[in-house]
This record gives C-alpha cells, sequence and structure tokens, in this order.
C-alpha cells in the first residue's frame, strides 16, 4: 500500500494533474495484486503479539484501492482484483472500460517452489533454452489514463494510447497452470480486432515470458500464429521478468 501511495502520485504528477483535484472527482482506482506475503507475517502469524488494527487494514487487498480513494477523496470506483499473472492488465482493461463508459510469504514462496515455477539459481532466463522458472519480486507500477480527448485538451504528456484491449481465460487445458495457445490467439486477435489494427501494424509485444519450459513455447507459438506470420519485417519480443 506504501507503495502504491508513492508511486500513485509520482504518476499523477507526471501527468501534469495536481492531486488535490481528485478531490471529490469521479476518478477510478483499479488495482491488480497478487499474493498475501504481509497478511501472513501479520494476523495469519499465529502470534497475537504480532496483531494490531494496521494487520487488517495494512494488508487486505480490498483496501489497497480503497485507501487510494480515500486518501485523494474521489468517489470513482475502486477495485482490487487478483486474476494471478495477469492481474495489472485486467486492471487496465477494466479501467479502460470505466472511461470508455463515463464512469513473499515463505508458504507461498514453498508452494511456487513445489510447483515448479520458480529458478533455482534466481534468474529468470525467458526464451532461453536453460529456463528453468521465474524469480518472485516486490514492486508496484502505476498508469494514470484519461480519455484521449481530455489529455489533448489539458495538453497533458502523452506516453501512449490503448487502442484496444480484450480479456479471456484458457478454459480446460493439459493442468490448472498450464496456458493455452488457442486461447491467447483468440484474446490477441480480439484485441486487435478492438483497436482496429492489423496483425502486421505491431512492430514489439512485450510477452509474459515466465521463463518457463512450458509457458514460454506457448505464448511464441501463439504470437507466431496470431500476429507473426506474412509480416513484410520481424516481430519484435521482451520480457522485463529478465532485468
Amino acid at each position: 500500500q506504501r507503495f502504491l501511495m508513492e508511486t500513485s502520485w509520482e504518476a499523477l504528477e507526471d501527468a501534469g494533474i495536481i492531486p488535490a483535484t481528485l478531490n471529490h472527482s469521479k476518478t477510478g482506482f483499479f488495482i491488480g495484486m497478487s499474493g498475501e506475503d504481509y497478511a501472513r507475517f501479520h494476523r495469519h502469524s499465529g502470534d497475537p503479539k504480532l496483531i494490531n488494527a494496521y494487520s487488517l487494514t495494512g494488508s487486505t487487498m480490498s483496501t489497497a484501492a480503497g485507501r487510494l480513494s480515500y486518501f485523494y477523496g474521489s468517489n470513482g470506483p475502486s477495485l482490487t482484483l487478483d486474476t494471478a499473472c495477469s492481474s495489472s492488465l485486467v486492471a487496465l482493461h477494466l479501467a479502460v472500460q470505466s472511461l470508455q463508459s463515463g464512469e513473499s510469504d515463505p508458504e507461498v514462496h514453498v508452494a511456487f517452489c513445489r510447483l515448479g515455477a520458480l529458478s533455482p539459481d534466481g534468474a529468470c532466463k525467458t526464451f532461453s533454452a536453460n529456463a528453468d522458472g521465474y524469480v518472485r519480486s516486490e514492486g508496484t507500477g502505476f498508469v494514470v489514463l484519461e480519455r484521449l480527448e481530455d489529455c489533448e485538451n489539458r495538453k497533458s504528456k502523452i506516453y501512449g494510447v490503448v487502442n484496444g484491449s480484450a480479456i479471456n481465460q484458457d478454459g480446460r487445458t493439459a493442468g490448472l497452470s498450464a496456458p493455452s495457445a488457442r486461447a491467447q490467439q483468440e484474446v490477441i486477435l480480439t484485441a486487435l480486432d478492438d483497436a482496429k489494427l492489423e496483425p502486421s501494424q505491431i512492430d514489439y509485444v512485450e510477452t509474459h515470458g515466465t521463463g518457463t519450459n512450458l509457458g514460454d513455447p506457448i505464448e511464441i507459438e501463439a504470437l507466431f500464429e496470431s500476429i507473426g506470420q506474412r509480416r513484410d519485417r520481424p516481430l519484435l519480443i521482451g520480457s522485463a521478468k529478465s532485468n
């Protein structure tokens, strides 16, 4: 929650928005969050001496968005959602729709280890033949979204335009955590259709890039089948995880 407070303020400053102007506004906060590490150390620690009022309000996911609305005094939608690895992207999708409509705890770490999802040497080697898992870390990213015409009227700094977005679900796959190349192809093409863009117009894709020998090949297959073919120039791909 402290990270969210800091990065939201910095993002608003970067967008040229005076935080005080959010008071009584319809500004919405859509937060993607996964993991309950701090809760495990406090209210679920088994030690009553470690539990206080902040063990609840400082660690519940709902409060992560609620605290921002409370601090800035905004009255728009306020929600935290957990869709695992896609949490932030789904939050972005919902925020876009809202604009358009006008409105490491130890137990978790051990579980991911036994799932075979974590790299034993602490390095995420996305798209490498030696890929053996990802690396858990803590951080926050914050994006200020506005309708394009509002940004242009205010002469805001614009880093990019969300032309389209889409979400779906894998459905039944080889396993609960196993991705589906077909579903990934479909959501990519649906997002392109929503953005009214052709696959050939995409130059770069920031991938999930888990650094696993299951997820990486499936993601590459989906990208190739959906936007990688029939191009007159290479499709560039990358993943922040390896950094």
